[in-house]
């Protein structure tokens, strides 16, 4: 049985490695690591007798979910803050906000390339909304006026998820020691 364990931990090191690549393109990543360290310990609580330790411990679930949302908070801000250091007003980063994550699924559908579509529909959606934003806030602005804020909101975008890389890093490495430790233990 702990030889079980110890492939279930290899798989997650692997599965988990794929998860931490797609956060950079803008994907849950984080979340799917998360998911899939929990399915695998409550399985091992099927074939492990009743006394036996769980294989990750709750607090290190607690605090990878505190990781994982403190990187989405920086992937999702930081296209905001783009927009705002671009110069653009509350409504524009309010719409670089809202369009980063509509941008998001909508890519996803439209643009039939797993993975890009999801990227470059943040991307778009990020600029578009930030755009719309400076255009609702003062209808006499010109569009060339937005430029400016929409470009903020875009590399705001890509360094947001850029930042959520190390994050979703720090989650695989703590769930990944997690998982091999016990049945390591045991085993030798």
């Amino acid at each position: 049985m702990n030889w079980l364990d110890l492939l279930l931990a290899v798989c997650f090191i692997v599965l988990g490695s794929g998860c931490t690549a797609i956060v950079l393109i803008g994907l849950p990543g984080t979340w799917v690591m998360i998911a899939l360290a929990f399915g695998i310990t409550l399985l091992q609580r099927v074939w492990a007798p009743a006394d036996s330790e769980w294989l990750v411990a709750w607090w290190v679930f607690v605090v990878a979910i505190g990781i994982g949302i403190l990187g989405e908070v920086l992937e999702f801000m930081a296209g905001a803050l783009g927009a705002r250091k671009g110069g653009a007003s509350k409504q524009g980063m309010f719409g670089a906000l809202l369009g980063g994550f509509g941008g998001t699924i909508l890519g996803t559908f439209l643009i039939p390339v797993p993975i890009v579509g999801s990227l470059i529909g943040a991307i778009v959606g990020c600029g578009v909304g930030a755009v719309i934003g400076e255009l609702r806030a003062a209808p006499d602005v010109r569009i060339q006026d937005t430029i400016k804020p929409a470009t903020g909101a875009v590399v705001g975008r890509v360094l947001g998820a850029v930042a959520k890389l190390p994050c979703a890093f720090v989650v695989w490495v703590m769930l990944s020691v997690a998982l091999v430790l016990e049945p390591a233990r045991k085993l030798f």
